[in-house]
């Protein structure tokens, strides 16, 4: 199966344009592997094959590699580390904070860390409205948190002063941005294409009005 969950990594890497090297294409492939055997008794995701894991997981992730500013990133409710670790493994000259309050699922990524030396990332174990910062983050990420209202919300006290949330939507975006206009103000919003999924995706950046 690893050879199988390879080739497809491989096959979309390429789609995407992304060069990764074989160290770093392996750690992907070993992170779906370790989903997978702790999935059976944690339940870290509803997505049970490990090829369509490669799709809805790693390059549902990797999309946004390229949008990632300079900056150390706070991935919230990064459940089993999406878009947190892909993005980590990727860039390994960037910094990202993993926030979680679920642990069972900071487990996993505790074990993560450890098995693949992943020096670049420090994980929370906290409610997002829980987690109090000195500094605040540059760039919020999130990939399947909760609506922009909410994530707005319970983000804010976690940003610089030129902080931007970048979260990842489904088509329901449209409607979600008009709920907030009058509390965050849209920067970009871009389509993004994942190799392998029909679904439409989206990221979009904010910046939230003082």
């Amino acid at each position: 199966m690893r050879d199988a969950i390879a080739l497809q990594l491989g096959r979309e890497l390429a789609q995407l344009d992304l060069v990764l090297s074989l160290d770093q294409q392996a750690d992907l492939v070993t992170y779906i592997e370790l989903m997978c055997r702790w999935n059976r008794a944690y339940n870290l995701t509803a997505v049970r094959d490990p090829i369509a894991m490669v799709t809805r997981h790693l390059s549902d992730s990797l999309a946004i590699a390229s949008l990632i500013p300079t900056a150390t990133v706070l991935d919230v409710g990064t459940g089993p580390g999406l878009p947190g670790i892909p993005l980590a493994i990727a860039l390994p000259g960037q910094n990202f904070h993993l926030l979680d309050a679920n642990g069972k699922k900071t487990r996993f990524l505790f074990q993560v860390k450890s098995q693949l030396h992943l020096t670049n990332i420090e994980i929370k174990e906290t409610r997002v409205e829980n987690f109090q910062v000195e500094q605040g983050y540059d760039c919020v990420v999130s990939r399947a948190f909760a609506s922009l209202g909410l994530m707005v919300k319970s983000c804010r006290h976690l940003l610089s002063k030129q902080g931007r949330i970048l979260a990842m939507k489904s088509a329901s975006v449209h409607t979600e941005l008009e709920e907030i206009a009058d509390v965050a103000e849209l920067i970009a919003l871009k389509e993004i294409k994942v190799p392998g999924l029909e679904e439409t995706r989206y990221v979009v950046e904010l910046a939230i009005r003082s």
